[in-house]
């Protein structure tokens, strides 16, 4: 990059960086951000990019920006929030407090665009000025009017607008087409308002992936002659993330790690409870019954967990000598209001009854508190810190519910929302234990602090990334005492997903690390003549979509088998086939890329497709072939194949996941290591035969196969999807 003198002393820079301590990193990033602000040429569509993970301190950055922006020719900022009350609110009242000691002095003006005066005068307009604009019709047509109409002046100012949560262009996007006309109407007022200044800058920030920055320009697939042209930002920025922040690998990589304590964050919900906390139905549940009903094991767990881990953590600082920390725990599964209303019933229910069963049943007040307090135990025995004794944990959470330490707010409008944040815009904590019930506004960019508990629950048929991904309200930065009482409560099947998302974040994150944006993340899919054609990643679907990338393992995960009168005639195909490639033997062989998709596609025969996850096999055919055929190594159109027979390996794991590793059994060589050896650059594919013993291993008494796939040590990273948004 080009050497341009920078104004890193100004007083706005210089006070803010004191005033957050800015990390030798984050002020790396600042200035490289503004420099490039300064060097070139920013667009709607062709933005300065500052990429950052949910939670991970995307606000404080741009804020440095802002200031440092002041302090280099900048007259005025202009930051577009999304489109609700609340995260204008907050954004607006962070601004305040980082700005405090600039605006007592008169040095700058913040305003929310809807409260902009209308007679700023002289002195007020030649100050530095901070607008929030909330993306929506309104908001926009105001600004417009003040900008060009009320005060001309401020359009010949040199303006950095920052487009705050900007993932409409983001992987997963479908909308409604008033949804999809209502952006493109807000994307071109900011266009309009942007022609018409002479001179501005245009940041977007976002913590969801810009995947259409990274196919590679002019792709081309070998056979095809389409191509797919992406949109590239001007500059990319990345906002450090330090080893204290929690997000998606905490969560769904080393929670694998059985040393950890992360491994106990996961809690399994069954899909029936979301069916019962949906609406009321006394035929399914009963209020009364709310304290030992089966129909809601996951809720009440989590309730009680959240209550003692939040009481542990009372005790534990008591003994460091610090004040009393307020905690919080979400309550997330549905949009409707009707259903909020219902949770809150539920939950303020269960609240009364474990209340009352202090006095009026206090053996089953004790087990119920003795299951949560072993529950937290497991990790705190991990962590090595103190762990109160139970009489004193039990002690701590009767005087917990008999003075009313627990508040169940329900938020589900904008007026509730902006009535219960506090003075920084973050959602008020206001009592030692707080349960907010509530659905979409609570899913973007609001703060909460100290959360240990979140049972999420939103089960749409197609999973958005960016939609998802931003609920993930329980990402941020963390104590590694709140994590060990911290627990994540979701079904399977959206466990699933969002490790799936996961692994797909965590693969566009390594290219923009490497800096490999430059040469590309492949995205393709099959066309309707059954080719592999590049597509645009914003047509992509999550719930489609497979990552593939060097040694990556597809495999079925969650599948149930059809019943022995059913799937043994097929098995026996199958066994048939293996035995002719193998002739029985134990090596790596080379199997012919033809065959292997017989195999698979019988395989596929063998599930039952109406009990547990079903297997996108087109997937994984479509990702063996596409690996298969791209090397110019003369084994192209085979793969190497490994062959393991009788296998006793579960379904379920004793903690509620599915089990998805059954080619590393315990005490063997694993057939993964023998398939990265010999998975140069054709894919391994592992066959394992399974016995599908009933009982304990949850099968159907039915020998099966179980195929895993092995990407090759030579392959790029490429995001395949079998089926686009529609």
């Amino acid at each position: 990059m080009e050497t341009l003198l920078l104004n890193t002393e100004g007083s706005f820079y210089n006070g803010l960086s004191k005033k957050n301590t800015y990390e030798t990193e984050t002020k790396a990033c600042i200035e490289n951000t503004v420099i490039n602000l300064l060097d070139k040429n920013t667009s709607l569509n062709k933005p300065g990019m500052l990429l950052g993970k949910i939670q991970s301190g995307k606000t404080r950055t741009f804020i440095g920006i802002t200031a440092l922006s002041f302090d280099n020719g900048f007259d005025a900022a202009i930051v577009l929030t999304k489109g609700t009350k609340a995260l204008a609110q907050q954004t607006y009242e962070r601004l305040k407090s980082e700005f405090s000691d600039f605006y007592r002095n008169d040095d700058i003006q913040i305003h929310d665009i809807m409260n902009l005066p209308d007679n700023l005068s002289q002195w007020e307009l030649d100050q530095k000025l901070l607008l929030v604009v909330k993306k929506q019709k309104d908001n926009l047509n105001r600004l417009h009017s003040a900008l060009f109409e009320k005060y001309p002046e401020l359009a010949g100012k040199k303006i950095l607008i920052i487009d705050d949560e900007a993932d409409f262009a983001s992987i997963g996007f479908s909308k409604t087409k008033k949804e999809i006309i209502e952006i493109n109407v807000i994307a071109g007022q900011i266009d309009a308002i942007r022609k018409d200044l002479q001179d501005s800058e245009f940041l977007q920030v976002t913590a969801t992936p810009y995947s259409l920055y990274l196919q590679p320009d002019d792709l081309k697939i070998e056979g095809s002659s389409k191509v797919f042209k992406p949109i590239r930002p001007s500059f990319t920025e990345l906002v450090p993330v330090h080893e204290a922040y929690i997000g998606g690998d905490y969560y769904f990589e080393e929670s694998e790690n059985e040393d950890s304590i992360a491994s106990n964050l996961y809690q399994p919900i069954v899909e029936d409870e979301l069916v019962v906390l949906k609406r009321s139905d006394g035929r399914k549940f009963k209020l009364a019954d709310a304290l030992t009903s089966r129909k809601i094991d996951s809720m009440r767990s989590a309730i009680l967990n959240f209550i003692v881990g939040g009481v542990i953590r009372f005790i534990q600082e008591k003994e460091k000598g610090k004040r009393l920390k307020k905690y919080s725990f979400i309550v997330h599964t549905e949009q409707g209001k009707a259903a909020h209303e219902w949770q809150e019933t539920v939950v303020t229910e269960l609240k009364t009854l474990l209340t009352d069963s202090i006095d009026d049943d206090p053996v089953l007040f004790s087990d119920l508190i003795m299951g949560a307090y072993r529950n937290i135990q497991e990790s705190i025995t991990l962590l090595d810190c103190y762990m109160p004794e139970f009489q004193e944990v039990k002690f701590e959470v009767i005087k917990a519910l008999k003075k009313d330490y627990l508040m169940i707010p329900k938020v589900n409008s904008e007026k509730d929302i902006s009535q219960l944040l506090d003075e920084t815009g973050q959602l008020k904590l206001r009592t030692p234990l707080n349960i907010f019930i509530g659905g979409q506004i609570l899913d973007r960019g609001i703060t909460i602090g100290n959360l240990i508990g979140f049972y999420y629950g939103r089960n749409p048929n197609r999973f958005q990334q960016d939609t998802v991904l931003q609920h993930s309200r329980m990402f941020g930065y963390r104590p590694i005492e709140d994590l060990a009482v911290t627990r994540f409560y979701t079904t399977l099947r959206i466990y699933h997903v969002m490790e799936k998302m996961q692994e797909f974040d965590s693969a566009l994150r390594n290219a923009f690390e490497k800096g490999s944006y430059h040469n590309g993340v492949v995205f393709i899919q099959k066309d309707p003549k059954n080719e592999i054609i590049p597509c645009s990643p914003n047509k992509l679907l999550l719930s489609q979509t497979t990552t593939i990338k060097p040694f990556k393992r597809l495999l079925p995960i969650g599948f149930q088998t059809g019943y022995k009168t059913y799937i043994s005639k097929i098995v026996a195909e199958i066994d048939r086939i293996i035995q002719t490639e193998s002739k029985g033997t134990e090596e790596p062989f080379l199997l012919n890329l033809k065959t292997a998709i017989e195999i698979i596609e019988l395989i596929k025969k063998t599930h039952d497709e109406n009990v547990g996850e079903v297997w996108d096999e087109a997937s994984f055919i479509s990702s063996m072939e596409y690996l298969s055929l791209i090397t110019d190594s003369d084994k192209a159109g085979n793969v190497m194949c490994i062959v393991r027979e009788d296998r006793n390996i579960g379904r379920i794991r004793e903690n509620g996941k599915y089990e998805d590793a059954p080619d590393t059994p315990k005490g063997e060589k694993g057939e993964l290591k023998i398939a990265r050896e010999v998975a140069e650059d054709i894919p391994a594919l592992i066959l394992l035969k399974e016995n599908g013993e009933a009982g304990e291993s949850k099968w159907r008494g039915t020998a099966f196969w179980w195929p895993v796939l092995v990407a090759p040590r030579n392959t790029s990273t490429v995001i395949y999807s079998s089926r686009g948004s529609e």
